[in-house]
């Protein structure tokens, strides 16, 4: 399942990476500070991968969204954090004809030429962090949230990560 982390993620990806491994999704070049970079002015965020399991050795920083709880979840020192409450998954679509865990045995990896993290797509960087899609007020301008959905609120200066019912904000 944790080959599914943060996948599904990338709505757009016109993305062009520099020569310090850095990736700019819908713009030219990336933050200084960033890894990972998105455009101003999107009312796109990162999808969450849904998951049926929780991965049994996931690294720090392992963001989901549980199906089963109907929760947003962060993994931090041996630790699922809840970031939402109970949401909804009547909107999820189900990843179709595959009845299981799809596992091709590749990763993506930004930042690194490799890393011990298992996941789909992993950042990995001593200097640089994800810069997360900046929204100004998700719940009135993201007209159709996806379970897992996770963005900046920069009205709010806060994570923004929705259930599948509302949007949960985090200082």
């Amino acid at each position: 399942m944790m080959k599914r982390i943060l996948t599904a993620m990338m709505i757009s990806l016109g993305a062009y990476a520099s020569a310090n491994a850095q990736t700019a999704i819908d713009k030219k070049t990336a933050e200084s500070s960033s890894v990972l970079d998105f455009a101003a002015g999107t009312t796109k965020g990162i999808i969450l991968p849904a998951v049926e399991t929780l991965p049994t050795t996931p690294a720090n920083g392992t963001f989901l969204f549980d199906k089963i709880a109907k929760i947003v979840k962060m993994y931090q020192n041996g630790a699922w954090v809840n970031l939402s409450g109970v949401g909804d998954i009547a909107g999820t679509v189900p990843i179709a004809p595959y009845s299981g865990t799809v596992d091709n045995g590749k990763q993506t990896v930004i930042g690194a030429r490799s890393t011990t993290a298992d996941g789909v797509l992993v950042l990995e960087s001593t200097d640089k962090a994800l810069v997360l899609p900046k929204i100004s007020n998700p719940h009135l301008n993201v007209k159709s949230p996806y379970p897992g959905m996770m963005c900046y609120d920069t009205n709010r200066k806060a994570l923004a990560v929705f259930d599948g019912k509302v949007w949960n904000y985090w200082k």
